[in-house]
């Protein structure tokens, strides 16, 4: 029997951080659509703390939603946490920076002041009945032994899952499958992957971080995001279907790669035409 493996569509949030990309409200909520009746497992639909519009976004899509969880992404911050309530998702996702690199030298912190921040949005949000995930920042440069302490804590906080995020995309596939089993050994809670295309392995990177264990998989429509991007939705259905149980089937990720074309462009065709 196939072992069990979740997408996590990230489309609406990091897929809008291409460069030139700016989704209007009706293109977010019918992408959203496509990707619920696709069967995918749970949508990142958006950033709360960006303002009233991403907010009221966020709700059209809760309000048609039918299958799929919704989440929202957050950084570590209580603003942020409490921006998040207005939408009332199924998921709050905090993510924290997890590596030396971002603690000490680009925020300036240390990690005693990492582990009470997080604790303290983490709790927050437990406190008013959210299921929370976190994402680790910069997780591929960051020190294993200082994740593995993390993740073990958030465990005991009732945390869902954690994200291991290659943010600026230096993972190479064995790389990635040393990280993934290392945390999966030691921790007691499901790992995912967040995997950038920077050197071209974003979907390398996915498909051995899955077959090392790790439950949940960030994906993009067409393999949008910063930079050179995130793992392409449809390459990895195409990849890794045969190996996983995974939703979408290959026909439907196709189908929503189609649509999502439609939707996306059929102005811009209308246009050129003219």
């Amino acid at each position: 029997m196939k072992e069990k493996r979740y997408i996590i569509d990230t489309t609406l949030r990091d897929g809008e951080q291409t460069p030139g990309y700016a989704f209007t409200k009706a293109q977010k909520v019918n992408l959203a659509k496509l990707m619920d009746d696709a069967g995918i497992y749970q949508i990142e639909a958006g950033i709360p703390a960006m303002g009233n519009y991403e907010k009221e976004t966020i709700l059209e899509i809760m309000s048609h939603r039918k299958n799929a969880l919704i989440s929202t992404w957050n950084r570590m911050s209580k603003e942020d946490v409490n921006n998040s309530f207005d939408c009332s998702p199924d998921i709050i996702h905090i993510t924290a920076p997890i590596s030396y690199i971002h603690i000490y030298s680009k925020l300036n912190k240390n990690k005693a002041w990492l582990r009470k921040t997080l604790q303290e949005c983490v709790f927050m949000a437990k406190d008013k009945g959210y299921e929370v995930t976190v994402g680790f920042e910069d997780a591929s440069r960051a020190d294993i032994t200082f994740i593995i302490s993390m993740a073990n804590l958030l465990s005991d906080m009732g945390v869902k899952s954690i994200r291991f995020a290659d943010t600026v995309g230096v993972l190479t596939p064995t790389r990635t499958y040393q990280c993934i089993r290392e945390l999966i050994e030691n921790v007691d809670i499901p790992v995912g992957i967040h995997a950038h295309n920077d050197l071209g392995m974003a979907l390398a990177n996915s498909l051995i971080a899955a077959k090392a264990g790790a439950l949940y998989v960030d994906t993009t429509i067409g393999g949008i995001g910063e930079r050179a991007g995130n793992c392409d939705l449809y390459q990895f259905i195409t990849a890794a279907g045969g190996s996983f149980n995974i939703m979408p089937s290959y026909f439907d990720a196709a189908n929503v790669i189609k649509e999502a074309q439609n939707l996306l462009f059929s102005g811009l065709n209308k246009t050129e035409a003219i």
